[in-house]
Formats: structure tokens, C-alpha cells, sequence
């Protein structure tokens, strides 16, 4: 997997967890139909051929719940996801989880002569699919995208998102004109308690 790939997959499992449109939160890995979904959706980065079961699922929901923490960390002093709110696992705890399903990963050396012999360690198949995830969340985190990861304050939203420009306040467009929106209805309202009536003649 690709560096570039690696980051990206490991925030698009952080968004599996989404606002519902209705005022609640929706987990797109909730059930195994949305899991299998997810995994063929993401088939080009993560690999084809992985366990699709209920155990498997759970582990990745457990994984996520990990990275989604270390993510909430990684953007204080900034607000966190309210979808984190309350109940956020304690960082050396996630850190544990990340890194131990990170260690799964069978690796074997692999001997490579371009000028001088060098060994390298290269993974072999049948790579679990946790840890494939954890190491895609390791190297987004220990990267320069950390530095540049947010969660959308946009009313509703609960998705990190990462800074392409120093003027981006929101993770897309909808969530800009929706907190725009807010801010303006907050800004009327406040006027309407603080204004001055004229009094009646």
C-alpha cells in the first residue's frame, strides 16, 4: 500500500462514523452488510479476499474506536468530533490497541542487490485486514497530515477532516453554508434580544 493510500484509508475509516441527515450519528460499519459494502468499496487500497464475518467486523469497530481517540488527541487543543464527546478512550489505551493490531502483520526479509545488498521486510499474503488498517493509521498519524487534521465545527458534522488550505474552516462546502447559516440565524437572534424598541407615542 501506497503512503498516500495508507493515510487516506485510515481517515475513511474514522468517517464511517457520520451524521444521519436527522439529527443523529450513523455508523456505516454498524451491521455486516455495511461492513462487506465498505470493504468492497475500499477494495483497491485495503486488498481483496479479506473476512467478512461478524468477529471481523467487531475488531475493526474496536480499532476504530481506538484510532478515531488517538485522532482527538492528535487535533488538541482544537474541538474534537462530537460524536467522540463523552466517551473518548484514554490515549496510552489507544495506543495499545493501534499498535498491537499493528503487530499482526506477518512480515518476511527480502534480499534486494541494486548496487549493494540490501535486506528490507516486505509483508506476505494474507495480510489481516486490522492490521493493515493500524498501520495505515500509524503512518497518518506519525506524518505530516496530523498536523493538518481537524474536526468540522459545522453545525451537525462529526467527520476529521484534513487542512488543504490555511482558509479552510470545514471538512466540505455543505457543512460551510449550513455553519454560515447558523452563525447568521445566532447573529438575529441576538440582535432581536438586545435591540431597542422605540416606545408607542
Amino acid at each position: 500500500m501506497e503512503i498516500k493510500q495508507a493515510r487516506g484509508i485510515a481517515l475513511e475509516l474514522a468517517l464511517t462514523i457520520r451524521h444521519d441527515g436527522e439529527g443523529g450519528i450513523a455508523d456505516d460499519i454498524g451491521d455486516l452488510a455495511g461492513f462487506r459494502s465498505w470493504l468492497r468499496e475500499h477494495a483497491a487500497v485495503l486488498g481483496a479476499g479479506h473476512t467478512a464475518d461478524e468477529r471481523h467486523r467487531l475488531r475493526v469497530v474496536a480499532l476504530r474506536k481506538a484510532i478515531r481517540a488517538l485522532f482527538a488527541h492528535a487535533v488538541h487543543p482544537g474541538p474534537r468530533s462530537r460524536a467522540d464527546t463523552g466517551r473518548l478512550m484514554s490515549r496510552p489505551k489507544a495506543l495499545g490497541v493501534v499498535n498491537a493490531a499493528a503487530s499482526e502483520m506477518p512480515v518476511v526479509p527480502v534480499l534486494s542487490w541494486p548496487a549493494e545488498p540490501v535486506a528490507t521486510q516486505s509483508p506476505v499474503d494474507g495480510r489481516p485486514l486490522t492490521a493493515v488498517l493500524a498501520q495505515a493509521a500509524i503512518a497518518f498519524l506519525a506524518g505530516p497530515d496530523r498536523l493538518r487534521l481537524r474536526a468540522c465545527t459545522a453545525p451537525r458534522c462529526v467527520r476529521y477532516f484534513v487542512k488543504e488550505h490555511n482558509r479552510q474552516q470545514w471538512c466540505k462546502t455543505s457543512c460551510g453554508n449550513r455553519a454560515r447559516v447558523a452563525r447568521h440565524y445566532e447573529k438575529q437572534r441576538e440582535s432581536g434580544r438586545t435591540g431597542h424598541k422605540t416606545p408607542t407615542q
